[in-house]
């Protein structure tokens, strides 16, 4: 739902991954963004409507994203889209970063844009601990980018999660994701992306910011 460059760019990059699409806007016009090849169904229409909603298709779909400019109608739609037709994987754009925690614990999956888009600035400007990536439904289990004291490097994946009592879910290396084991050491350049538990993130990020200390020296 929503036709805007978001909505049309997931529409052309589903597509060419072999699966059919339906997009769903109230101005036709919007169709207009979508490329001149695209075979997917276009379907004019309020994207929480019913009927709109099952010319779309939506009672035989695998998924459904809503990404129009209205917090409230994505919402609105992602609910009617799982509640009413039982579709599984639904998430919806949320401008409100506080709209959008309360919506992930009502079990909606969102896309907070302006938070994401401001700590990934703020995450390039300053050293801030920790930066999410991802949270549970619940909001109890994160994963987060967090920065760490010069200290750590050359230290294992075993030593970080023995100190901090975190996972460690996997490294950004030379640009790209690696998965990590227990003897992955940390190096230069790294990023860290860490699993844990909400009320464990202030510890995690404190101890993982200072230099590491005697305790839980490497075992050989």
């Amino acid at each position: 739902m929503g036709c805007g460059r978001v909505g049309s760019t997931l529409a052309q990059t589903i597509e060419s991954n072999g699966h059919s699409v339906a997009v769903i806007d109230q101005n036709p016009d919007a169709f207009r963004r979508l490329p001149a090849g695209f075979s997917g169904h276009r379907v004019t229409g309020v994207g929480f409507d019913r009927d709109t909603l099952k010319q779309a298709g939506i009672e035989d779909t695998y998924g459904f994203a809503a990404v129009s400019d209205g917090d409230n109608s994505n919402v609105l739609a992602a609910r009617v889209a799982r509640e009413t037709f039982g579709v599984e994987h639904v998430v919806a754009r949320i401008y409100d970063p506080h709209r959008a925690e309360v919506f992930q614990r009502l079990g909606i999956p969102t896309v907070a844009t302006v938070r994401w888009t401001a700590d990934q600035v703020l995450r390039r400007m300053l050293p801030l601990g920790a930066t999410d990536e991802y949270r549970d439904p619940s909001g109890a289990v994160r994963l987060a980018e967090v920065d760490y004291h010069p200290g750590w490097l050359g230290l294992s994946v075993r030593r970080i999660e023995a100190t901090t009592g975190a996972r460690v879910a996997f490294l950004t290396r030379y640009a790209e994701g690696t998965i990590v084991g227990p003897d992955t050491l940390l190096q230069e350049n790294d990023v860290l992306h860490v699993l844990m538990h909400r009320d464990d993130a202030p510890r995690v990020e404190r101890l993982l910011t200072h230099a590491p200390g005697p305790e839980h020296e490497e075992q050989f």
